[in-house]
């Protein structure tokens, strides 16, 4: 299984107006300098460099204490030539008005922003991006600043995802990594290295270090704390020095995020002057904070394009229907040969005299009094027509059901019920159409409180809530209908795959159960349901993963979308 990518004229578009703000702009914009290689590194050269004509000491490379590292260069173009560049761009575009000046932060004079509607690939614009700004100027240093720990994987991810795909076009890699306190080591090479590196950071890995804990008081965030300290085991230095004499290229992954309130300043926007940054290419499909706009692409011009799914709700409507308490749901219509049918969700009387909700489908002049099992609040209930084009059902007692209505027990759970049973409808139907294309259909439900899907117990088993018990239940029944072909590839697929596998969840609270890598039957480690909702997308997307369904409270918003991949057949 793999992603393959394409080239999208948008997305050609978005990159365009990011490079031509710099038209004039010295084609080599890279310097080399000497950097502060720390106290031990300077200790250990130095002992070297006095015993380099000794003998024992003359394979000691003392390359391996170089100083030399380089950074971005200035931008020499002056404000002027700047802004008419910047209005250049601004002006090929019917939708954004030109400006007539810079916009200017308290982090940087230079503050573009890129606005793009969410799932058309911001992410996929701006790895182009970085590899076109040191194609066409040399530009190497840049740094992914991101709200979420979430958002960062799906980064990280994205940066491998497309590293074949981009190297095909430009014969080059991107050296990407995460800054971790506890690896430091990785800003030397960020540093020392002249090829294009990214650094991926959160900002909860430096928002909360500008201000000094009191003294004697515990840091809440000591991690965060570290980037503006002088850690023994970075040579006495500053992570963030280090950073900073790189000039680095900052890119803001949803700023409205990262920067807090349009009227306050926030700790973390305060931080970002500390990376010292070149310029700040904001991307994001809601700008709170405007700066010179180079490019938008809002949902309207999204959805005219056919970039983005127009979202189907399927609607419940609520009847109240004086004097009765029948249940009553209508799903769908059935269309055949012969007259057409209603599925209907009613309350039938089982022979144990146990009341239960079934679905069934009904034709006219059927009697949902005596097909009840003679429960008096059906009584009157006789179809009388079922009218397909105006999507309404007719009873003799004068009631009229449109598609998707519900009448009498409507309390919540009933209501929960039947989203979760049209979702996994929905999905079925539209699995059936595309396996044999090799297409893995995935189904996200978003949910209001974690505790209704997944619960724990005093030994930190999980165990399913309310929701992963209706979900099973209505799955169960529902793909019987889909297992009537013996011969048919996706009857077999579908045996193979359990009620319980085929849904997970991603919440904190996982991670603060501390769970362990379930195993697989070969005995290699699978991943945890956060790796493999978060991390693993071409596990998650191939067909021989039978996670098909998963639950969220919110950690899926942002930065959990697969914009410009297309899924390869497994087979090919």
């Amino acid at each position: 299984m793999k992603l393959k990518f394409k080239h999208q004229q948008y997305q050609e578009d978005a990159v365009n107006a990011v490079i031509d703000c710099f038209r004039g702009q010295p084609g080599n914009s890279i310097q080399k300098y000497r950097y502060d290689i720390g106290e031990i590194a300077r200790k250990k050269k130095a002992e070297i460099e006095a015993k380099a004509g000794l003998k024992g000491f003359k394979d000691i490379k003392l390359e391996d204490f170089s100083d030399n590292a380089f950074k971005n260069s200035k931008i020499v173009l002056a404000e002027e030539q700047l802004l008419e560049n910047i209005q250049t761009v601004q002006k090929k575009s019917n939708n954004i008005d030109y400006d007539k000046e810079l916009v200017l932060s308290k982090v940087s004079k230079l503050n573009l922003d890129i606005e793009m509607e969410t799932g058309t690939g911001k992410t996929y614009c701006y790895i182009k991006t970085i590899f076109e700004l040191n194609k066409n100027y040399g530009w190497s240093k840049f740094i992914i600043v991101v709200p979420s720990i979430a958002i960062r994987e799906g980064v990280n991810q994205s940066f491998e995802d497309t590293a074949e795909h981009f190297h095909q076009s430009y014969h080059k890699r991107i050296r990407y990594f995460i800054y971790d306190s506890d690896n430091l080591n990785e800003l030397d090479n960020f540093s020392s290295s002249a090829d294009i590196n990214v650094m991926i950071i959160n900002t909860q890995a430096f928002n909360s270090s500008l201000k000094k804990p009191k003294e004697g008081s515990k840091s809440k965030n000591k991690a965060a704390r570290k980037i503006f300290s002088k850690p023994d085991d970075f040579g006495s230095r500053r992570p963030i020095d280090v950073i900073k004499a790189n000039n680095p290229i900052l890119i803001i992954d949803e700023p409205q995020k990262v920067e807090g309130d349009v009227k306050k300043s926030s700790n973390t926007f305060e931080a970002l002057k500390e990376f010292n940054p070149l310029m700040i290419l904001r991307y994001s499909a809601t700008h709170k904070k405007k700066h010179n706009i180079i490019y938008r692409l809002d949902a309207l011009d999204a959805y005219n394009q056919k970039l983005v799914k127009k979202i189907k709700v399927t609607g419940l409507s609520i009847l109240g229907l004086t004097a009765t308490d029948s249940y009553l749901y209508l799903e769908n219509f059935i269309l055949s040969e012969s007259a057409p049918k209603a599925m209907l969700e009613i309350e039938i009387k089982q022979k144990s005299g146990v009341i239960k909700r079934t679905r069934k489908s009904f034709s006219k002049g059927d009697n949902l009094f005596e097909l009840s099992g003679k429960l008096a609040q059906y009584n009157g209930f006789v179809i009388t027509e079922i009218d397909v084009n105006l999507g309404k059902l007719f009873f003799k007692n004068g009631v009229e059901l449109e598609l998707g209505a519900v009448t009498g027990d409507t309390n919540e759970e009933t209501l929960r019920r039947i989203q979760i049973r049209e979702a996994i409808k929905a999905h079925l139907e539209k699995e059936v159409r595309l396996f044999n294309r090799g297409i893995k259909v995935l189904s996200l439900f978003f949910i209001d409180e974690v505790a209704k899907y997944r619960l724990y117990d005093e030994n930190s088993e999980k165990l399913n809530g309310d929701y992963a018990q209706v979900f099973e239940e209505e799955y169960q029944e529902l793909v019987k209908e889909y297992l009537n072909d013996e011969d048919s590839a996706y009857t077999q697929y579908l045996k193979k795959i359990t009620v319980g596998e085929t849904h997970k969840g991603y919440f904190s609270i996982d991670k603060n159960k501390h769970l362990v890598n379930p195993t697989i039957k070969n005995g290699d480690a699978s991943p945890s349901d956060h790796d493999l909702i978060m991390k693993e997308k071409k596990t998650l997307l191939s067909l021989d993963e039978p996670t098909r369904f998963i639950f969220s409270h919110s950690a899926l918003r942002e930065g959990w979308d697969n914009p410009n991949g297309t899924v390869a057949n497994p087979n090919e």
